[in-house]
């Protein structure tokens, strides 16, 4: 089963200047675990909101609007997606890449199954 974590973060909170280099290494650590372990499949940060541009319909209507978003208090800063076992299994990925984290940061990782084609 493939699943696809979120990583959820407020920018407005995260710490000055991103992640730290120490942050960095452990990360890079863990996805080399994941890695090794046949289980990441892809992951990636995402840039800024204030550089992302969101295209919206409604009933007919198409916006497209230029960040940063105001509105928007939690945005989706990164991803990985995993093959695993069942979805417990990918949750326990997740646990250990939001503690990686520290006291410093508030992030949310949320953890969904990814549909597959039928046949």
């Amino acid at each position: 089963m493939r699943f696809m974590m979120m990583v959820r973060i407020d920018e407005n909170a995260a710490p000055e200047g991103g992640p730290s280099p120490e942050l960095m290494e452990e990360m890079g650590k863990l996805i080399e675990k994941m890695t090794k372990a046949g289980v990441l499949l892809d992951t990636a940060g995402l840039r800024p909101t204030s550089e992302a541009t969101r295209v919206h319909w409604d009933h007919g209507k198409e916006s497209v609007i230029d960040g940063p978003f105001t509105e928007t208090k939690e945005v989706i800063g990164g991803y990985a997606i995993v093959q695993a076992k069942s979805k417990d299994e990918a949750v326990e990925w997740a646990k250990r890449f939001v503690r990686i984290h520290g006291d410093d940061w508030e992030i949310t990782s949320e953890v969904r199954q990814i549909e597959e084609p039928e046949g």
